[in-house]
């Protein structure tokens, strides 16, 4: 008679534990990326600052207009080409997280809900008779709850695979328009 309160106190403990756990793992995960990107830009800022000194000599030391003009046209194409490298290591490390976080929640989501079913299992031997029913909705709950997940997990995915090709659209028209920029300013 009292195994079914211990059976639904043990589950909310496990679960309890497995979300402190699933909190953990992305907590770990989120500053990770964040440490990532901090080195990222750290790096670039100590890249820019050395490129930036070099380039403001280059410019004082020229004679006239024309070559100045040149030496700013010739910075175009670089300045471009490292901003795009920029975005796609940015990028790349945002959709790392992302699938670390995607990863780590459908473990979580497929443990509990495995979990979950084994305690209904469970409880549904021990329950009075005539509770069929009220067993078999209770199932039917979590199996939609479950496919609705699934959905949900699989809409999410395809919204970040179409945020990154556009992305990747974006930083090809971007890498073709750069050197046509190049060129008319040069002229």
């Amino acid at each position: 008679m009292f195994a079914i309160p211990e059976q639904f106190s043990a589950a909310s403990k496990a679960n309890f534990e497995a979300q402190l756990s699933l909190l953990s793992a992305l907590t770990n995960k989120a500053f990770e990326g964040v440490e990532k990107v901090v080195d990222l830009n750290l790096n670039v800022a100590k890249a820019s600052l050395e490129e930036s000194s070099a380039a403001a000599k280059q410019f004082l030391a020229a004679k006239d207009a024309q070559e100045w003009l040149t030496l700013a046209a010739a910075q175009a194409q670089p300045n471009a080409e490292k901003a795009l490298a920029y975005g796609r290591h940015l990028a790349g490390i945002a959709s790392g997280v992302q699938a670390e976080f995607t990863k780590a929640a459908e473990a979580q989501i497929a443990e509990t809900s495995r979990k979950v079913l084994e305690l209904v299992e469970e409880v549904s031997k021990n329950a009075p008779a005539g509770s069929e029913n009220a067993v078999a909705v209770l199932k039917t709950a979590i199996g939609n709850a479950n496919a609705g997940y699934e959905q949900l997990s699989k809409s999410a995915k395809q919204a970040v695979e179409t945020l990154e090709a556009n992305l990747n659209t974006a930083v090809g028209q971007f890498t073709q328009a750069a050197p046509k920029a190049t060129r008319a300013a040069k002229k």
